[in-house]
């Protein structure tokens, strides 16, 4: 072989070496490129990476808990019941223990409401011996009421775990606030199975929560959580044996919220001893017509 001729072949042997080494690169970093867009979600558009940023369960579990810490919120109320009246609350929400101070708003005059665990505390229009509060234990027979507070930790517990919890997506609320979207719907079923699968809550609030959901038949929600990670509206409809009651709810100022406190004891009267003072003065009244020969008053219809 010439001088000529061997130089040739050298320059193609070598130009058939770098085109099969580009070729195997290439076939690397493709292979490459498919397995680190398969860990990065960007393989199926990012789908899977906002599938999981966006998971509805852990959205929730979170919300809940940072909601628990918090304690105290503002709440605004509106409420559509069975019997197509519109009532209302504005005000303070407490949670563990369930607890309010709003006002209660309805066809009626407005009522200041405070409640703290059992114990009730409503203002009364007109004082009684100058007593401008009455309390009611709502607690039976040693046995705490059972009852639901639409407060947010109460919305977000009966969430928990809660599969069928879909996120809708970001969006403003009507009120304008930026927050994640989730809907869902449930029954009665779903919804004694609220937790079961998180075990975030306290045991007692749990069985609480299963008591006081019992009732209800289906449960339809849309809730925002906001950026901040707490609830910041819930648009609920609830439906049990007395009918369906549907529900807005807005929620700010957590852990800003002044928490509830019971009002001076020396401004409390019990419903107990209103009823024992309404019987006394009705006896008396019934002793005074009697003696007057009046026949005194039908107390036993």
């Amino acid at each position: 072989m010439g001088e000529n001729q061997m130089k040739k072949a050298v320059r193609t042997r070598a130009g058939i070496a770098v085109a099969g080494t580009a070729l195997l690169v290439g076939g690397l970093t493709a292979c490459g490129g498919d397995k680190a867009d398969a860990g990065t979600g960007k393989a199926d558009g990012g789908k899977g990476a906002e599938a999981k940023a966006h998971s509805s369960v852990e959205a929730v579990k979170a919300s809940y808990l940072k909601t628990v810490a918090a304690k105290f919120a503002k709440a605004e109320l509106s409420m559509v019941g069975a019997d197509g009246k519109t009532r209302g609350q504005s005000g303070t929400k407490g949670w563990y223990p369930s607890s309010h101070d709003v006002i209660l708003k309805s066809e009626k005059p407005d009522t200041r409401s405070i409640m703290i665990g059992d114990m009730t505390y409503t203002g009364l229009a007109q004082p009684r011996d100058g007593k401008t509060w009455m309390s009611m234990n709502l607690a039976k027979d040693g046995k705490p009421g059972v009852r639901l507070n639409d407060d947010p930790a109460e919305y977000l517990a009966m969430l928990l775990g809660q599969e069928k919890l879909t996120h809708v997506g970001a969006e403003k609320t009507a009120d304008g606030i930026d927050a994640e979207h989730y809907k869902g719907s449930f029954t009665t079923a779903d919804l004694l199975k609220a937790d079961e699968s998180t075990k975030v809550m306290e045991e007692a609030n749990r069985q609480y929560l299963h008591e006081a959901v019992q009732h209800i038949t289906t449960f339809e929600v849309d809730l925002w959580i906001g950026k901040d990670g707490y609830p910041v509206r819930a648009d609920t409809v609830s439906t049990d044996g007395e009918g369906t009651r549907k529900t807005t709810a807005k929620f700010s100022d957590f852990a800003a919220a002044a928490p509830v406190q019971a009002p001076p004891a020396e401004q409390v009267v019990s419903l107990d001893d209103l009823n024992k003072e309404t019987d006394r003065k009705l006896k008396e009244a019934d002793q005074k017509l009697r003696d007057a020969g009046l026949g005194g008053l039908d107390l036993d219809s």
